[in-house]
């Protein structure tokens, strides 16, 4: 089913004034236009670097509602492979603002406490910028906690996509915590923008101050999943968190995300300051696949928490930041760790992992490569396995 390797070792001059109708004519605005619709798609490219044999995609069926809620209290190579349905994404997506967004957030942990998840609760985190962060937490029932997990979400989900894993980790004795970084799920920001991972990455810092201050002596793990894998890797390479977490799991971490030509590096920081927010409806017709299993996905795409949009051009240049950083910087991660990525996956490149586990310096790191696998491991039809071999290593642990 998997490879797995372990090892031990210690970026108007004046004129006439014809220029300056010729400059603002209209044909000449679209022209610009067009080119910056065509570059700003080069910047999409890296997230596809593998073809798919896809099966057509019908458009008819509805896409599901959700009624607006009221806000509570303050706190393959190798297998079927089936692309996103169209119907799953509405053609024009609606905007949803933040406090819609956290009103949502906030009753879907209410009404899991209602049904029976008595240790499930949320909160609202203020950041140094005076941003409010959705946050929330798993508590084990009935049974003594013996270690913590602070998990991060991917690009366009939220935390609580992740509630049958926090599950799993509870029956195991570990508490969980999760925050949804700026713009994503419950918390404050244009849904699906992400102005800087660095905003991110110091978020998560002063989230583990506060999750470390309330359970002081229990060991602390970070899971992160995608571009939250490489939150976390950019955090670790602190050593002040070096000094905090006990051990790091990462599901298909963005390391390795490279432009289609080295030319997008040098445009991209002009496309982020002119149109940062701007989203490419080509984008949503050329998107990856995530999961084998089409149940999975109806799940994921019909959630209104999760961003369905084009990627915005800033978020995706943010990505391409981080990943060249984490290149550079890979030696000083000394953190224990395991790093699970699906051989097949199409988002992020395995190779990515693969670098991560030769050049970092930890001295405890494992790799596990999962033949055919593709990019949401937590939500493929080996899910139960993934969760098990990711509570196997954590139980060594503590």
């Amino acid at each position: 089913m998997e490879a797995v390797m372990r090892a031990e070792r210690p970026m108007l001059t004046s004129g006439a004034s014809g220029r300056v109708a010729a400059l603002l004519s209209v044909r000449v605005l679209r022209g610009l236009l067009l080119l910056l619709q065509a570059a700003a798609l080069l910047l999409l490219l890296p997230f596809r670097w593998r073809p798919l044999l896809v099966s057509t995609a019908e458009r008819s069926a509805p896409a599901p509602a959700d009624g607006r809620p009221e806000a509570s209290r303050k706190g393959g190579h190798g297998g079927v492979v089936v692309r996103v349905p169209a119907a799953m994404v509405p053609r024009r997506q609606r905007e949803h603002d933040a406090s819609w967004r956290r009103a949502l957030a906030v009753r879907r942990v209410v009404e899991a406490m209602k049904e029976g998840q008595l240790g499930r609760d949320f909160s609202l985190f203020t950041t140094a910028r005076g941003d409010t962060l959705f946050t929330q937490s798993w508590t084990p029932v009935n049974l003594k906690t013996r270690g913590l997990v602070v998990l991060l979400h991917g690009l366009n989900e939220h935390s609580g996509r992740y509630n049958d894993f926090a599950e799993k980790l509870n029956e195991n004795g570990f508490k969980v915590y999760a925050m949804d970084w700026m713009g994503h799920g419950g918390s404050d920001g244009l849904h699906g923008y992400v102005h800087s991972l660095d905003y991110a990455v110091s978020d998560l810092e002063t989230f583990l101050e506060k999750v470390l201050a309330e359970n002081p002596g229990t060991p602390c793990f970070c899971f992160g999943h995608s571009t939250g894998a490489a939150i976390i890797l950019k955090a670790a390479c602190d050593p002040k968190v070096e000094g905090w977490i006990k051990g790091l799991v990462l599901t298909s971490p963005a390391v390795l995300v490279q432009p289609s030509h080295p030319i997008v590096m040098v445009l991209a920081p002009m496309f982020c300051l002119l149109a940062p927010k701007y989203q490419f409806s080509a984008a949503n017709n050329s998107g990856s696949v995530v999961s084998r299993d089409p149940e999975a996905l109806q799940s994921k795409y019909s959630d209104p928490l999760v961003f369905t949009g084009s990627i915005r051009v800033r978020t995706g240049c943010e990505i391409l930041r981080m990943s060249t950083y984490l290149l550079q910087n890979l030696n000083k991660i000394k953190i224990p760790f395991l790093v699970l990525h699906g051989a097949s996956d199409t988002v992020t490149d395995p190779e990515g992992s693969q670098r991560l586990f030769d050049e970092a310096s930890s001295t405890d790191k494992s790799i596990k490569l999962y033949h055919n696998l593709l990019h949401d491991l937590l939500i493929e039809p080996e899910r139960e396995k993934i969760m098990q071999d990711i509570i196997d290593w954590l139980s060594f642990r503590v």
